[in-house]
């Protein structure tokens, strides 16, 4: 008898996440860079699905900013929808998800288990994931280097809206000969204010939750807490909100 399986596939613009789950427990979940082309990133998951024996029959959801990449699903969803899913899924109250992807910054507001509003800034990337991994490599550190400095900096300025602007700031800063650790606890500072200046301006509504590739940075989750003045929780699972979330879309819809 063929095992029934349920995928969730979160194409991003920098990681794709995939989430599998077979009844009501997820069992497996990897990411995979995106690459330039996201259709050949959805042809390799689905070949990563059938190395593993989870070839999507009438299950698979995709999401995110490539989902109609992923000719192979049954459905998509907005990313909106599925992050709100996920993260109910995650924290399993009312609370506010922010999630900092690689090119935009959404602020969603769940209760009862439903999305009730939401805020997006994709306008410019200076206040994404993928401006922390522009300026780690300018510094010539990983993203784990990068937090590591910060830790141990006293933030410089980076005042500039638009990543073009930011990153002449940084190049000025090294330029000038101004410590490793005190850029890179002014880009940290710099991207947390801007993803805290949304969310304040949106309205927290219970909790804040934090979801997306930061929410491994125990340090980043420090600062924006102290920026929002309340404290800022994640979950080990937050980055795969999105594909989780897809994943219980398909497992309850298909």
């Amino acid at each position: 008898m063929e095992e029934n399986y349920y995928i969730g596939i979160d194409i991003g613009s920098t990681a794709s996440k995939t989430v599998v789950m077979k009844e009501h427990q997820v069992v497996d979940s990897f990411t995979l860079p995106t690459g330039w082309n996201g259709r050949e990133t959805a042809a390799d998951i689905y070949t990563r699905l059938e190395e593993k024996q989870y070839v999507p029959g009438r299950g698979c959801v995709a999401t995110g900013y490539g989902r109609v990449c992923v000719d192979y699903a049954d459905k998509v969803v907005t990313e909106i929808t599925c992050h709100g899913r996920g993260g109910w899924q995650l924290f399993g109250k009312n609370v506010t998800i922010i999630d900092v992807g690689g090119q935009d910054t959404k602020v969603i507001k769940v209760a009862d288990g439903q999305v009730v509003d939401f805020l997006m800034n994709d306008k410019c990337a200076a206040g994404t994931g993928k401006f922390i991994e522009v300026m780690a490599t300018r510094l010539g550190a990983s993203l784990e280097e990068l937090y590591q400095l910060a830790e141990h900096g006293e933030p410089l300025s980076i005042s500039a809206m638009c990543t073009v602007f930011a990153e002449s700031e940084v190049i000025s800063h090294i330029g000038s000969g101004e410590k490793r650790e005190d850029i890179a606890a002014g880009v940290i500072d710099s991207v947390a204010s801007r993803v805290a200046s949304l969310a304040s301006r949106f309205g927290i509504s219970g909790d804040a939750a934090l979801t997306g590739g930061l929410c491994d940075s125990p340090y980043f989750i420090k600062v924006l807490s102290e920026k929002l003045g309340c404290p800022v929780e994640t979950h080990e699972f937050g980055r795969y909100a999105g594909a989780l979330g897809a994943a219980l879309t398909a497992e309850e819809k298909l």
